[in-house]
């Protein structure tokens, strides 16, 4: 490169990080920063890495102007990331701090059975100001996540969610696409009025049952539980009435999600990917939600290299992915087009915020490498007054 064209490239790159809303502005990458899950750091104690999670109710920004009382690890939406080597030594301590009971499942680890937080069957719920100790050996190699497994229907949509990434020094995926950069990326759909409602009641149902034990008046029936299936069919057949004949809800209530995003926020809030040309990285993919997504990503195949964690023997490449409840899949993109591509759920009912499009579950890959005079204003642009290329869209 001369020097004629090194000062024309430096004053072009100049510009484009003094433009305060240009996507490769400073302060637009160091915002970016902030979209994905907060690593959280372990405490060693001895061999052992020790997390310390709690949970309390949080009031969450989706988009801003529009705020909703949820449910929360560590104040955060999704919850801290957690990231261990493959055969770490695990201690998670869990403190509940409301009034309504919890666990951790580990969704996708192979932990013992007693540590694996489904109440009732392996734990007894995490009561209100309790702690629990989940303790375990990292296995297997992959993207999990960890989430909430009491009155899981309102307290996942809530966003008791949160990624596990298992690694190994010994990466099978990045033998094969050696890629420099990583990012996680957590969907879910949340029925806001439905949060609301479920959360109050609940909270009211709470109060009522701790009231009930701290006197000792506690009863299986009104609880509804039972030590066994033979002791609830004979509670049934003298006269009982199960919650779901008494219901607390009918099918038109169950949720009907308004909100749609992508680690706990929707667009225009939602993450960037950013990649340079000739450059390879690995987007982690966690369905956390209850609905099925179908990703797509705008003027690239990409490669899909892992399910659930597993590294696929044959990776193959499509630009269009289903990612159902409770999946989580590993794509490498290869920088090979160089520009500001969409990537999002092409169920356009998911691409909404309360209903409106565009929103949701859409984001953008965007090359760093982008020269500025490619997002120069066209004529009708001009036209319209505008002084840059837009970036947000709220209503087509």
């Amino acid at each position: 490169m001369n020097r004629r064209d090194f000062l024309k490239t430096t004053t072009v790159l100049s510009a484009a990080m003094l433009m305060p809303n240009y996507l490769l502005s400073k302060e637009v990458r160091a915002a970016n920063t902030q979209r994905f899950p907060t690593p959280l750091e372990p405490r060693m104690d001895g061999d052992v890495k020790e997390f310390h999670l709690f949970i309390d109710i949080f009031q969450h920004e989706v988009v801003p102007g529009f705020r909703f009382h949820t449910l929360a690890f560590n104040n955060q939406i999704p919850g801290p990331e957690i990231r261990v080597k493959q055969g770490d030594k695990v201690r998670v301590i869990f403190k509940n701090k409301t009034e309504l009971n919890h666990t951790i499942h580990w969704h996708g680890l192979h932990v013992p059975w007693r540590m694996d937080g489904v109440p009732y069957v392996t734990q007894m719920p995490v009561m209100p100001g309790q702690e629990f100790v989940y303790e375990f050996v990292a296995e297997p190699y992959g993207t999990h996540f960890y989430h909430c497994h009491w009155g899981t229907l309102l307290h996942m949509q809530s966003g008791m969610y949160g990624s596990f990434i298992i690694e190994n020094d010994d990466d099978p995926i990045r033998k094969k696409f050696p890629y420099e950069r990583e990012y996680t990326l957590i969907y879910s759909a949340h029925d806001s009025n439905f949060i609301r409602n479920e959360l109050n009641a609940m909270l009211e149902r709470m109060k009522e049952r701790m009231y009930l034990m701290k006197t000792g008046r506690f009863d299986k029936k009104r609880f509804a539980v039972f030590n066994t299936k033979e002791e609830f069919v004979k509670a049934v057949e003298e006269g009982y009435l199960p919650p779901y004949v008494v219901s607390r809800r009918s099918r038109s209530d169950l949720p009907q999600p308004n909100w749609f995003t992508v680690n706990g926020k929707s667009y225009p809030m939602t993450p960037n990917l950013y990649i340079r040309t000739g450059e390879t990285i690995r987007v982690r993919l966690i369905n956390a939600g209850q609905l099925e997504y179908f990703l797509h990503l705008h003027g690239h195949d990409f490669w899909l290299v892992a399910d659930d964690g597993l590294p696929i023997p044959q990776p193959w490449q499509m630009n269009t992915m289903r990612l159902s409840p409770g999946k989580t899949a590993d794509i490498i993109i290869e920088g090979k087009n160089r520009g500001i591509w969409t990537f999002h759920d092409h169920d356009t009912s998911r691409v909404t915020n309360n209903g409106l499009y565009p929103g949701g579950n859409l984001l953008a890959l965007v090359y760093e490498d982008l020269p500025v005079e490619e997002t120069e204003l066209n004529m009708m642009a001009k036209k319209m007054g505008l002084t840059n290329l837009p970036n947000v869209a709220l209503d087509e």
